[in-house]
């Protein structure tokens, strides 16, 4: 089977509405307005490292302490309301980080509609990759007086040669559009063709399995490397791939445990 095929395969199996229920993408998908699935779906993008349950639980806590209504929260909220918020903790994701994204929410949807605009001011229809439109989203969410210099980490930017893979992850949610209902598609002004794979180790693995990945490194030239091999395959759309290589990634993880 040629690997066009094969990873068509996958996609198919995995981008399906049965993958919503464990992956953190059902988090955004308990909501219905715009603004609560963009908030929702950012901040559990950022907080995605480790186990999917653990990420799917800890952001069930976070949006709790919003009272199911992140949008609402986000542009009402006082002082006193982010109290609770100081004993909420993942990993490196501390309390000092939560309230610096909750300031910046607020100051942002007081001044704007949606989360897009935020992306996609920096970006030109004529951009080959959404990397511009990352930069520039980083240095706008860090341009509040007194930004936390260690909070910086957990919103990357290709500037440093990351891999910014839960931000592609989190443009893969909003912009990718098909008949599927897995990823939202609510955001007009990037394009599916100019969205990034999402590279970690595990999807990183399976790629130099299918030898798609010839750069030693993982950092933001890898993600470049990785993609334009799987526009090949789609040029409208290689971000469904991250569908392929997950999916490939996951049943060769469980029969290598039977």
């Amino acid at each position: 089977m040629e690997l066009k095929d094969l990873l068509d395969q996958y996609v198919n199996t995995y981008n399906v509405p049965g993958f919503i229920t464990h992956d953190p993408i059902s988090i955004p998908h308990r909501y219905s307005r715009k603004q609560d699935i963009e908030i929702t779906a950012f901040w559990t993008s950022m907080l995605a490292w480790g186990q999917r349950v653990t990420i799917i639980n800890k952001a069930t806590e976070l949006f709790a302490l919003m009272g199911e209504s992140p949008y609402d929260f986000i542009v009402n909220h006082t002082e006193e309301d982010r109290k609770p918020f100081l004993d909420f903790k993942h990993r490196t994701f501390q309390p000092t980080d939560t309230l610096y994204f909750l300031e910046f929410f607020q100051q942002y949807y007081r001044q704007n509609e949606s989360l897009e605009f935020g992306f996609s001011q920096f970006i030109e229809a004529d951009s080959p990759d959404v990397s511009p439109a990352l930069s520039g989203f980083h240095e706008l969410f860090f341009n509040l007086p007194d930004s936390p210099q260690r909070t910086r980490k957990h919103v990357a930017t290709p500037i440093r040669k990351s891999t910014c893979k839960r931000l592609n992850m989190f443009l893969r949610w909003m912009v990718r559009q098909d008949k599927m209902g897995v990823d939202f598609g609510i955001w007009n002004n990037i394009k599916p063709a100019q969205l990034m794979i999402p590279l970690d180790v595990h999807v990183e693995r399976i790629a130099r399995k299918f030898n798609l990945i010839k750069r030693k490194q993982r950092d933001w030239r890898t993600v470049v490397e990785l993609t334009e091999q799987l526009r090949l395959f789609d040029p409208n759309d290689p971000a469904k791939y991250d569908f392929a290589l997950f999916g490939y990634g996951v049943e060769e993880k469980s029969r290598k445990q039977i």
